[in-house]
């Protein structure tokens, strides 16, 4: 059994996943101590098995929200409390499988030796990866590096990643965007923005089929209007921060 952190927790939000999150939940806890897991106001009973599993396990807590507030929400509701519970650092991942939870130990380290710096997951897609999800992510990371003058995101919309939580509260707090499917682009630009190094680690991504088990949110047209305002709003503030970017750009 791995021995607790005190200053690093595993962050799962989660939204309707199934019984993947189960399995999920016991691989994440085979490589850290502890993970949160916060149910966004699934309705798949999936509130009721996580609770019967903390139940037996003092190194997993379940935070339930009443209604789905996007993933942004469950993150910020997440990381606020962990923030008084003295964690300094989380490393967010999903409940549906797809992310690699026996890379978290590796994460980890490279953030501890790194604590002022975010630890951001590079897909390393299969074969299985659907290839309109593959080149619209081309897309969004194009417009990310646009945005940060290129400081260094391999990746901006993974979301099996090492946030330091002061400054990701901060920018979080400093915006009322950010809550729903644009949390994961625009958290990267706007740490980028407020001096936080990216660390890239290359890292698995699994797509399962509705026969394995998998289950996504993902609506191509609300979600893709979401991103568009989202970089149009964030193309905005990278004109008003273009000195200061360029000069950190000299810098490196």
């Amino acid at each position: 059994m791995n021995l607790p952190s005190t200053t690093h927790l595993v962050l799962i939000p989660s939204f309707n996943p199934g019984r993947k999150v189960l399995a999920t939940v016991r691989a994440a806890r085979a490589q850290w101590t502890p993970v949160w897991v916060v149910v966004d106001g699934s309705t798949d009973g999936s509130a009721d098995w996580l609770s019967a599993e903390a139940a037996t396990d003092p190194g997993l807590r379940v935070l339930v929200l009443p209604e789905n507030q996007g993933k942004g929400s469950a993150v910020l509701h997440g990381i606020t409390l962990a923030a008084q519970a003295g964690f300094t650092h989380a490393l967010t991942m999903d409940s549906d499988g797809q992310h690699p939870e026996t890379l978290i130990p590796d994460f980890m380290a490279a953030s501890q030796a790194a604590p002022h710096a975010m630890v951001l997951g590079k897909p390393v897609f299969g074969a299985e990866a659907p290839l309109v999800r593959v080149m619209g992510r081309k897309l969004s990371n194009g417009w990310a590096n646009l945005e940060t003058l290129s400081l260094g995101i391999g990746d901006s919309l993974y979301g099996f990643r090492v946030y330091p939580i002061a400054p990701l509260m901060k920018v979080m707090h400093g915006t009322r965007f950010m809550r729903r499917f644009d949390f994961d682009p625009e958290a990267v630009v706007r740490l980028c923005w407020a001096g936080v190094r990216p660390i890239n680690l290359d890292a698995p991504v699994r797509y399962f089929s509705p026969q394995e088990g998998g289950v996504s949110h993902f609506n191509y047209v609300r979600d893709n209007l979401l991103l568009s305002g989202m970089h149009a709003r964030l193309l905005v503030g990278f004109v008003l921060r273009l000195p200061l970017l360029l000069w950190r750009r000299l810098v490196k």
